[in-house]
């Protein structure tokens, strides 16, 4: 190519341009088209002070060497008799939810069993909180506080949360003081893991780590969306897979143990179980979701309302039921005395069922109703009230006959079954199902604070 003088200066202009175009290792600009880079300190300095410190303190009782429980080796170790304690402390976080009322919701192993509670705000101010009430089975306590100037949290409706919604994480973990961590949604609904007795999680990649426990999760307009609660840790640490209550089913726990100073949970009286392809298929419905009656206890709200084995539950209060973790979840948000509309199929046409929430009944069984091999002992599904030692769900050995066939495989009066035949069991309608048609027992027994295996043949 042969530059002249014009030519060349176009080349020129050219190169310019090009070179302008290349990048470069430049600092990130604090604005983008004459706008703000996005950040996401506005919202957290809004949200930040209502998410609070809990330290908690509770003192326990040291286990001691067998030998000093013998009066003659404490006289002689000089050892009092009153028995010696340490005290605990442990760390988690709260969500300040009313600032005039002084009300924080956490969760409930935040301050399940502490003796002094501290809640520290973001200004560094330290108060001493009252337990509201706490419900062991979802995992929600509330808490108060006497202060002024407080922050509180708007709550958002999590039933409008969709997967891929971007998430941000605010707790306390390791105790380092307040710590923010950003995702997205990975999943709603949540259930069947085994972390509490009611779950109906959000899971997020947010990093939630120990001591975010009772934390808010909350949305990019700094609205409360979620109670941080639990993790998946196969190694320790933090996968990005963190679990929380979705602040509908917290709010709604949070107004009765504010009422009640505990959940008032009731029962309808059924069994039930998940609507497979082959069930679908033999009750000759086109359904892919709901649950299946499966048994209608007598006398209870269920028999006096109509309902039948057979009747395939499609809704609870407009709510869609998928599976039978989910009506569990549903209901366990009612309290007795509330009228409950289902929705229902029958014989292949939908109805509408009307049922009031009853009181929760202790029925007590027969052992040898249940199976040959527990002749002698009595049962009881294990009630909320009873439940301890983080046993949460079973059925109890409510008194053994010493000359029974229970007995002499070594059953007591205390004892939770936990697992029948390796199969979990969380009342006694499903200890029966479980060992209908067995021979022989492999029951899970949890005593006191020891766990084993017992065979009944």
């Amino acid at each position: 190519m042969v530059f002249t003088p014009s030519n060349k200066a176009l080349f020129l202009v050219g190169l310019l341009i090009a070179l302008s175009s290349l990048p470069t290792q430049a600092a990130i600009p604090g604005f983008i088209d004459g706008e703000p880079m996005p950040s996401l300190a506005p919202i957290l300095d809004k949200a930040t002070p209502a998410v609070v410190n809990i330290a908690t303190k509770n003192l326990v009782q040291q286990r001691e060497n067998p030998l000093l429980k013998d009066p003659f080796f404490r006289r002689f170790f000089q050892i009092p008799n009153t028995p010696r304690k340490r005290s605990t402390q442990s760390l988690g976080s709260g969500v300040i939810v009313d600032a005039k009322k002084g009300l924080i919701i956490t969760n409930h192993h935040v301050i399940g069993k502490a003796d002094k509670i501290t809640v520290t705000l973001r200004d560094g101010r330290p108060f001493n909180a009252d337990v509201v009430g706490s419900d062991p089975e979802s995992d929600v306590a509330v808490i108060r506080i006497k202060a002024n100037n407080l922050t509180d949290l708007k709550i958002a409706d999590s039933d409008k949360l969709r997967v891929g919604d971007f998430v941000v994480a605010i707790g306390n973990p390791f105790g380092l003081g307040q710590t923010v961590t950003s995702g997205i949604v990975s999943a709603l609904g949540r259930s069947g893991l085994g972390i509490e007795g009611y779950e109906d999680f959000i899971q997020t990649d947010a990093s939630i780590n120990p001591g975010n426990s009772g934390g808010a999760l909350i949305n990019l307009r700094g609205e409360l969306i979620g109670i941080n609660t639990a993790i998946i840790a196969p190694s320790g640490g933090n996968v990005g897979i963190g679990f929380a209550i979705p602040s509908n089913m917290a709010v709604s726990l949070k107004d009765q143990l504010i009422k009640f100073g505990k959940v008032n949970r009731g029962q309808l009286g059924i069994s039930v179980q998940d609507l497979t392809p082959e069930l679908a298929k033999a009750f000759d419905v086109s359904l892919k979701s709901g649950v299946i009656i499966s048994q209608v206890e007598i006398a209870s709200p269920a028999e006096k309302a109509g309902l039948q084995a057979g009747d395939i539950i499609l809704s609870v209060n407009g709510k869609t039921i998928k599976n039978s973790s989910s009506l569990r979840n549903t209901l366990g948000l009612l309290s007795v005395g509330d009228q409950t509309n289902l929705q229902i199929v029958r014989n292949g046409k939908q109805q509408r069922v009307a049922v009031k929430i009853g009181k929760r009944k202790i029925v007590i069984v027969e052992g040898g109703r249940v199976h040959k091999q527990l002749k002698g002992a009595k049962l009881s599904t294990l009630s909320a009230d009873e439940k301890r030692n983080n046993i949460k769900f079973g059925v109890q050995i409510i008194n053994v006959s010493p000359d029974s066939k229970a007995w002499q495989h070594g059953l007591r009066k205390g004892d939770v079954i936990t697992q029948a035949n390796r199969s979990p069991v969380r009342n006694v309608i499903e200890l029966i199902n479980v060992t209908k048609g067995h021979r022989s027992l492999l029951l899970n027994i949890q005593r006191e604070n020891s766990a084993f295996f017992l065979i009944l043949r």
